[in-house]
């Protein structure tokens, strides 16, 4: 039973307090928007797309398109608070992003914001998934693979492109698969495209002849992937000057609400450098994951539901001893299975697109990164430069890098030693001390004089 609009207007009352706003500014803003909004919404009988458009409406002869925008995150966070409390049935605004299959609120938004509402919010609405004729199919093998203990998170979204642009050309439903995959196949001219084309032709090729195991094996295709794999860019390694100015720029991380980022950055970039991290795994990381007496950090189903525990420099874990005392009187949550990056702006976990954006944001500014654009470095060819700088050490302590790559591999995540020979990048370095190794191993095995004496 829905409890909102109150004519009393304490719920509005308890929100606010609920939020802890610290600044007497701030609170009143936020209830001058809440009492606006509940002021359409008594004029109306229902909650619904009538009282967004009106109240959007009442504020636009007022507001800057940007300011406007900003109150509807208030109002966006206060529906969710009343769905979650029972005192609404739903949030209307996720209601339409329900109705148009989108995800971002803030299309709608802009949508109801617009002159023909009707009109905006028709064109958002898109597909809906698995949709078309084989989209059956498709989310039966999609549902099979992950019962079967596989992520499936790739394919599913190849399967969605393709069933998307069947909805989009209901022409082509009743072709045969052959005719709508090379129509598919000629949307986009990318080599990416191409090759992810090749790959959806031979998971639907796998399918239709389990369902049918009559039909005659498809032949593969190598050459979309090679055509792919010759443009692809080669690694950036960084040096260990690169790592030391983006530890000098973190150091001073300019950030006004988060006293902590700055530490907080820091050990983002050390890890992913000194212990080959993903931008997930760094997500994913607990404050129990950290083991100070055996100087180790454990990292927990990841890739291919494996979970590892590394062993860390002595130097790391002080950074981590000391990062950790910074979050202590930052007022973080000491709770084992807290997020170990806690944002203390939003009191919440560290996303890895937060991750990605920021630390990408520090090789920018560090010069080694175009300020815009997606060329130069990337975040992760920190894992690419940890395998480097791994062997290269190998090499200079005598050891011989190709009887520990199994170590490297399991510390690295992957499944065997041929997923990491593509991290294994040939530089200056890297050639010059395998050469002196061969020459000072490899050389006397060639000469075969000894063998031909008499």
């Amino acid at each position: 039973m829905t409890t909102w609009p109150d004519p009393e207007r304490l719920l509005i009352a308890r929100y606010l307090e609920g939020l802890g706003l610290r600044r007497a500014e701030s609170c009143a803003y936020y209830k001058q928007v809440l009492n606006s909004f509940q002021d359409v919404a008594e004029d109306h009988a229902e909650l619904g797309k009538d009282v967004l458009v009106t109240w959007l409406q009442t504020l636009s002869d007022h507001w800057m398109p940007t300011t406007l925008l900003n109150r509807t995150r208030i109002i966006d966070r206060f529906l969710d608070h009343l769905s979650k409390t029972g005192a609404i049935e739903r949030n209307p605004v996720a209601a339409l992003c329900e109705a148009c299959n989108i995800k971002r609120r803030r299309q709608v938004w802009r949508a109801l914001a617009s002159h023909d509402p009707e009109q905006a919010l028709a064109e958002l609405r898109q597909p809906k998934p698995f949709g078309s004729t084989l989209g059956g199919i498709m989310a039966e093998h999609v549902a099979l693979m992950r019962n079967r203990g596989y992520k499936y998170t790739s394919q599913p979204a190849w399967f969605l492109r393709f069933d998307r642009f069947l909805q989009l050309n209901p022409a082509l439903q009743d072709e045969p698969i052959e005719v709508m995959l090379e129509h598919w196949t000629k949307a986009k001219t990318t080599l990416n495209h191409a090759a992810e084309c090749e790959r959806l032709k031979r998971i639907l090729a796998r399918v239709l002849r389990h369902n049918d195991p009559s039909l005659q094996p498809r032949r593969p295709d190598p050459r979309p992937q090679k055509e792919l794999a010759q443009q692809w860019r080669q690694p950036y390694i960084y040096t260990p000057t690169d790592i030391r100015q983006m530890l000098d720029i973190v150091r001073s991380y300019p950030s006004q609400r988060a006293r902590l980022r700055a530490s907080s950055l820091h050990t983002m970039l050390l890890l992913p450098y000194c212990a080959g991290l993903r931008r997930g795994e760094l997500a994913r990381l607990d404050l129990g994951d950290v083991d100070f007496h055996a100087g180790s950090i454990t990292i927990r189903q990841t890739k291919f539901y494996k979970s590892r525990i590394l062993p860390l420099p002595d130097s790391v874990i002080a950074e981590l001893r000391a990062y950790l005392d910074a979050r202590r009187q930052a007022g973080a949550p000491q709770d084992p299975h807290s997020a170990l990056f806690w944002h203390e702006g939003r009191n919440a976990r560290y996303t890895k697109q937060v991750i990605a954006l920021l630390l990408v944001d520090v090789i920018r500014r560090a010069g080694l990164k175009p300020p815009e654009g997606r060329t130069g470095p990337r975040l992760h060819d920190l894992r690419h430069s940890m395998v480097v700088h791994r062997i290269l050490e190998r090499y200079r302590s005598g050891i011989n890098p190709q009887d520990r790559l199994p170590f490297l591999a399991t510390h690295l995540g992957h499944k065997d030693i041929h997923s990491t020979l593509i991290y294994i990048t040939v530089t200056q370095d890297l050639l010059h001390h395998a050469s002196e190794r061969f020459r000072a191993v490899g050389v006397p095995c060639l000469d075969l004089g000894q063998e031909v004496r008499p």
